[in-house]
């Protein structure tokens, strides 16, 4: 059990990850998407601290996290790979991780590769348009083409519109801070390196059928219309794994980060009983 507050680095094959381990308990490794840094989650970890012993980290090219050669392409694999370092670096037993959107697409990559690692994956949001119908992934490519142009002004909007993101309608105490110099290069590395490669992913689903019982599909209450909702219950039809509505929409761990927290840590003690005792 780990008790504090530490940031370290870890060198990993082709970039020197940065990670940050704060809180007691069991380890919960949280997997960020989009552009989000380890920091991006510090709305959910200060709820959750007191009761696990919580793992953030940067992905590969994002904030502290360097790469090797700056030039080498990005792949969900790879990033699957990090996570598990990271996590290896913290314990050698089974961890609860909690993956949102494109972290929840690495999160599903790295328990169906390493399943031992995982105690209970809470999968939020993971984009998988492919396993909609044909005529429901509109929106989905939509989005991946507002992406690759660099959305800006109205397109923005619409943008945040297709995966159902309301940075104005926050609980209460919470504010969105307005991005600086680094989260603007964050978003431009995610959309220039990781989102293309996230388009392209393809699951194992076999695969993930042998762990299904380890996975916990979740979408946002706000997000029900949007695709990366339908599509993640969607997954959890096919695994034929739980599917559980969270507080807020697609960014509901920054927009309701209490409400968020709760509701991770209760899904964790129900799957978990001896954590409630």
């Amino acid at each position: 059990m780990y008790y504090g507050w530490s940031m370290t680095t870890l060198k990993v094959p082709g970039a020197t990850l940065h990670y940050q381990v704060q809180g007691r308990g069991p380890v919960l490794l949280i997997i960020m998407g989009g552009s989000g840094d380890a920091d991006a989650a510090s709305g959910i970890v200060g709820h959750l601290s007191s009761r696990y012993t919580v793992v953030t980290y940067d992905r590969r090219g994002l904030s502290r996290s360097t790469l090797d050669d700056p030039s080498e392409p990005m792949s969900i694999e790879q990033h699957s790979e990090d996570a598990h370092h990271v996590l290896a670096a913290v314990t050698s037993d089974p961890a609860f991780v909690l993956g949102t959107s494109l972290g929840a697409l690495i999160a599903l990559d790295m328990v169906a590769r390493h399943p031992g690692q995982v105690r209970l994956l809470v999968a939020h949001e993971p984009p998988v348009p492919a396993l909609l119908p044909e005529a429901e992934r509109a929106d989905a490519k939509r989005f991946q083409r507002i992406l690759e142009n660099g959305p800006a002004g109205p397109e923005w909007t619409e943008l945040m519109r297709v995966i159902a993101v309301n940075h104005a309608d926050v609980e209460d105490g919470v504010t969105i801070p307005r991005p600086g110099p680094q989260q603007l290069a964050n978003a431009t590395f995610f959309r220039e390196r990781d989102a293309p490669v996230a388009h392209r992913y393809e699951h194992d689903l076999d695969a993930l059928e042998t762990v299904s019982d380890r996975i916990i599909a979740v979408g946002g209450e706000k997000s029900r219309e949007a695709f990366p909702h339908r599509s993640t219950r969607a997954l959890a039809d096919r695994l034929g794994t739980a599917f559980v509505e969270f507080p807020g929409d697609h960014a509901g761990f920054a927009t309701r980060p209490r409400a968020f927290a709760d509701r991770l840590a209760q899904v964790l003690t129900e799957a978990s009983p001896s954590l409630g005792k």
